[in-house]
């Protein structure tokens, strides 16, 4: 069993999506979906310490061996990718009973978990396979997915956020099918590992230039890398609230992942700067998306919604990270990458949970619930601070690893930027906290959330807090990813 752990880390969620299709009833639906969930859980946790013990785990498909068959590949980058996507999918499913009662009728309750399993399953694929062409088809079947998550929203505006990512969606996913199609056409293979190999060698570098810019335009339309990022903000507004949480937590990181991947170990980093100046133009896209995307949450009046353009705006930090190019920005940005997970979703699923009471998640929905529902409130006060980055909370560590970098390199604007946007974070902030404990709520009294949500809420609050303390296991995970990316494998 041991030996198959990598396959099955897919193949258990994307076998019980359809298995979820017998069950009718709703709550037998929902704790099929918790089991294969903490199953996967398991699975990625025993993953993540084998590879830390004994290095990266390659399992060939069906006997074939690479690059002649499919590779699934396990090292220490993907490990802690997918132990990331696994405890948010947890998180997620837990509350996600209590959720879709106050949201969806109960004939779309089963459609939801189908739903969610194979976009978790999708996900998963992406991060565990060793094969570009294979990576094509887990986003796609994380994509299709996706908008039919999207499309089960309460009202007709769902259905408009849905088409417009789909159209989206397509255009990204074609996009990065023809550069794998040029790079396929060079090289003769599509496994990752024997790519990276082959292409040092090649004289045809503007194909080579060519199939690179297809790919990132590819990836970063599905990040939602400014200006790439129409379609988020209503994709998560419209979408059922632990959609949103189970999407603005994992899906863009793993897109982050995938840039990652391709960026410092298919095509190498010196190699595609080589080409053309990659570096610098993932710095400006990430300051345009840190200052635009935050300045433009203030605006907002759907607390959702602020949190979508606050999720642009922190992948302009994930961005930063790796545009900076050091080990230490690298670093900084698989911090933020798993930090930022853990924040999204106690945002989310507290937003879930103030929707699951009051039935909305505009501002004047959230007034006075600072009183009516104080451990909801406290939870996303959390994730708040955590979001902004003060001392003793996830995303302050992140962030000052970010400035860490920036400050190794020199760049001091970029130092500036993180603090303004840091600045700007608490402006849009506390406009939710004014309202929440500073105004009066007339009318019905509304009372705490169930406790199914206020469990995944107050698990990821607290992981905001440890991680923000003891460092030790994202640290130690992503230096370890680092030093398998730089080519100093332990």
């Amino acid at each position: 069993m041991l030996n198959h752990l990598a396959v099955l880390q897919v193949v258990v969620p994307l076998l019980a999506a359809p298995a979820c299709l017998i069950l009718e009833r709703a709550r037998a639906a929902w704790l099929f979906t918790c089991l294969a969930c903490l199953l996967s859980l398991g699975i990625s946790i025993a993953l993540f310490l084998q590879v830390q013990a004994s290095g990266p785990i390659s399992y060939a498909m069906g006997g074939w061996e690479a690059p002649w068959g499919i590779e699934y590949r396990i090292d220490a980058l993907s490990s802690f990718v997918l132990l990331l996507i696994n405890l948010v999918a947890v998180a997620v499913v837990i509350g996600a009973n209590s959720s879709l009662v106050a949201e969806l009728p109960e004939s779309r309750h089963s459609p939801f978990y189908v739903l969610l399993l194979l976009c978790h399953a999708g996900l998963l694929g992406i991060v565990a396979t060793g094969d570009a062409f294979n990576v094509f088809v887990f986003l796609e079947i994380s994509s299709l997915s996706t908008y039919a998550l999207v499309a089960l929203g309460r009202d007709r505006r769902a259905l408009f956020a849905a088409y417009q990512y789909l159209i989206v969606g397509t255009i990204g996913a074609t996009f990065f099918l023809i550069g794998l199609g040029f790079l396929y056409s060079l090289t003769g293979t599509l496994n990752m590992a024997d790519l990276a190999q082959r292409l040092p060698g090649l004289e045809e570098k503007r194909l080579v230039a060519a199939a690179f810019a297809f790919i990132v335009i590819g990836i970063a339309l599905k990040l939602a890398l400014f200006p790439l990022h129409g379609w988020l903000p209503d994709a998560y507004t419209q979408a059922p609230s632990m959609a949103t949480a189970f999407l603005a937590a994992s899906a863009t990181k793993v897109a982050l992942y995938l840039l990652i991947r391709m960026y410092f170990d298919v095509l190498g980093q010196e190699a595609v700067n080589a080409l053309f100046p990659m570096g610098t133009l993932l710095l400006v896209l990430g300051a345009a998306a840190v200052l635009l995307a935050s300045l433009a949450a203030i605006r907002q009046d759907n607390v959702k919604r602020i949190f979508a353009l606050s999720s642009v705006g922190q992948i302009g930090y994930l961005v930063i990270g790796v545009g900076l190019g050091s080990a230490l920005g690298l670093q900084a940005a698989l911090l933020h990458l798993f930090n930022h997970a853990l924040i999204k979703a106690a945002l989310f699923i507290a937003v879930a949970a103030v929707v699951c009471r009051v039935g909305g998640s505009r501002l004047d929905d959230f007034r006075g619930l600072g009183r009516a529902m104080p451990w909801t409130m406290a939870g996303l006060l959390i994730g708040a601070l955590s979001l902004i980055g003060v001392p003793l909370t996830a995303g302050f560590v992140s962030k000052w690893f970010l400035v860490l970098a920036a400050m190794e390199a020199g760049l001091w604007p970029l130092v500036a930027l993180v603090l303004i946007g840091s600045f700007i974070a608490l402006f849009y902030v506390w406009r939710i906290v004014e309202v929440a404990y500073f105004q009066q709520r007339d009318g019905v009294a509304i009372s705490e959330a169930p406790l199914m949500l206020l469990i995944p809420l107050w698990g990821m609050a607290l992981a905001n807090l440890y991680f923000g303390i003891d460092t030790s296991l994202t640290v130690e995970g992503s230096e370890q990813a680092v030093n398998f990316l730089m080519g100093s494998r332990p």
